[in-house]
């Protein structure tokens, strides 16, 4: 699917948007607690904007937060799709978009919380997705079948030629988005970012405070991220884990960080304490990406959670931020 500006919105007066809170960041950042505590702040609820939490009998792998977590705020399009399916951004920005304007409809704030930048910046920039022809379906088979013959690698290195921004947020993994970013940058002889920004020729019908969580030390985002990982090896990743290398899932849910590097273990090919450390690695990488892709976003406000001595004081800053940005529509007075 090609990506087009979606219906006119030009003519929306600046009242007339919704008000959407982001809170976006990489991987154990923090966002969940604080998108919780800015929906109780603000009479809002969140939508998920993660690309595994919608997966339902996964829970530990994919940190859907847990009723605790979501501390009696209602928390939509987490765990509704069986791992034997896949889903797109296409479907993802159509299902958030009619959550937002049903939050919206009942005089609730959005609140938008996750990390894949995809599902954000295609939300929030008012992309949609057109059908494709015949003719990209033909190049997409053709680099499927390379792929095959010369390995991942050479498609990225293709990819990192033409376009090298959206290969530095990539890595030979995800099979399905490697192909899918070649192919339209072949098919249009566009970069993503061209491709974006040509997209964002019609206005979005959000008034976005988009607020973006980061650690200026990296070390303290990768020691959250290791203890993170062990507190899931409490709680049952492993079985999650084992019953995915049984079962048949799709293959998104297969090549999930989190989940394939167990996959040797039960094959006999490695140690349990190579496959935890292994998550860990390449979950340390995933954030990195994250952090790649939300640099682009030129609107966001980046908040160092790191520099903030309490979880109250954080929030305290998103609240004045959110305020500042929102000044206007019902609930956020000017500060």
């Amino acid at each position: 699917m090609e990506l087009e500006p979606k219906e006119n919105t030009a003519s929306l007066k600046e009242e007339e948007k919704i008000p959407l809170i982001v809170v976006a960041g990489p991987t154990a950042s923090g966002k969940t607690a604080l998108a919780a505590s800015l929906a109780q702040r603000f009479h809002g609820e969140v939508v998920s904007a993660d690309s595994m939490q919608i997966y339902k009998g996964l829970p530990v792998g994919t940190a859907q937060p847990s009723p605790e977590e979501m501390g009696g705020i209602p928390h939509h399009l987490i765990g509704f799709l069986s791992p034997s399916e896949t889903y797109s951004a296409a479907q993802y920005v159509e299902a958030a978009g009619a959550c937002i304007q049903d939050i919206r409809r009942r005089g609730r704030i959005p609140v938008l919380a996750g990390g894949t930048g995809l599902y954000i910046s295609s939300l929030i920039h008012n992309i949609r997705f057109a059908e494709e022809d015949s003719s990209a379906s033909s190049l997409r088979q053709k680099l499927a079948a390379r792929a095959e013959r010369e390995g991942w690698e050479s498609l990225l290195h293709e990819l990192s030629e033409r376009d090298p921004e959206a290969a530095g947020g990539m890595d030979t993994h995800n099979h399905k988005r490697l192909l899918r970013s070649l192919e339209l940058c072949i098919s249009t002889g566009k970069t993503a970012a061209q491709r974006a920004e040509e997209s964002r020729s019609v206005p979005s019908p959000y008034t976005c405070a988009f607020l973006c969580l980061w650690y200026a030390d990296r070390q303290e985002l990768y020691n959250r991220i290791n203890l993170r990982v062990d507190r899931m090896m409490e709680k049952g990743l492993l079985q999650e884990a084992e019953m995915l290398f049984h079962g048949e899932p799709g293959k998104t849910v297969r090549q999930a960080i989190g989940y394939k590097e167990f996959f040797p273990y039960f094959s006999g090919e490695g140690t349990l304490a190579d496959a935890v450390e292994a998550v860990k690695r390449e979950s340390r990488r995933y954030a990195k990406r994250q952090l790649t892709w939300f640099r682009r976003e030129e609107e966001a406000v980046w908040l160092d959670v790191g520099s903030f001595p309490s979880p109250e004081a954080l929030l305290s800053a998103a609240e004045a931020v959110c305020r500042e940005k929102l000044a206007g529509f019902p609930g956020f007075p000017a500060i």
